[in-house]
């Protein structure tokens, strides 16, 4: 089952108004060519269906497991190394990234339960999501969840060259369940995940992972 993302609403809505007005006034100004009209119309819902499946939301329920690291999002390891985190843990960290071509699933999901003990929104610049530098230096957010048994995991949305604006619903205090949303990036961009560095990865580099469905790590 598919639904559609709230954040998807207003940007359908906007585009179906506006597609309408477009074909209504074309179809008045193109009075003596109607024959040649009804090519405008079958582009529109192309083009309308193609919005609509970019903010696409397949139901995938799970039932939280603590032992469990799960896919944050759909896409493609791109990075698999132990790496300096200089904002939150200000350590060594085992990063595992997930490249989002503007062709997956946009939403972003939990990879466990736990309480957010810290979130960040960064400003920044929409370098090429697999550049080196774009989790330092792009429009990012940071989110550290705190499990039961007192592991920390952080997640980390990155925007890219094409996304321009990334949505997260987390909140410092709040409780972040395994599987639910955490947020949204419009047009891909990359995800990072920021873990203890004993912590034992069953995906590998080039992966095609789901979010709720790839298990990224089992104790």
């Amino acid at each position: 089952m598919v639904k559609i993302h709230c954040e998807g609403y207003t940007i359908i809505a906007v585009v179906f108004i506006g597609l309408f007005i477009f074909n209504s006034v074309l179809y008045w100004l193109m009075a003596s060519h109607r024959s040649l009209f009804w090519i405008f119309p079958i582009l529109s819902v192309v083009f309308l269906s193609v919005v609509i499946w970019f903010f696409r939301n397949p139901v995938r329920p799970l039932n939280p497991d603590p032992a469990r690291i799960y896919a944050p999002a759909d896409g493609k390891v791109v990075i698999i190394e132990k790496v300096y985190e200089p904002e939150y843990f200000k350590d060594e960290r085992l990063q595992v990234s997930i490249f989002m071509s503007p062709l997956n699933v946009h939403v972003n999901r939990y990879p466990v339960s736990g309480e957010i003990v810290f979130y960040k929104y960064h400003p920044g610049d929409y370098l090429v999501a697999w550049h080196p530098k774009s989790s330092t230096l792009n429009e990012r957010t940071t989110v550290v969840i705190e499990t039961e048994g007192g592991r920390q995991v952080l997640v980390r949305q990155i925007a890219g060259a094409v996304a321009r604006r990334i949505v997260c619903y987390s909140k410092v205090g709040g409780l972040a369940v395994q599987g639910q949303d955490l947020g949204f990036i419009k047009f891909g961009s990359r995800v990072d995940l920021f873990l203890p560095l004993d912590t034992p990865i069953n995906v590998e580099i080039g992966q095609k992972v789901e979010g709720n469905i790839t298990v990224i790590s089992q104790n």
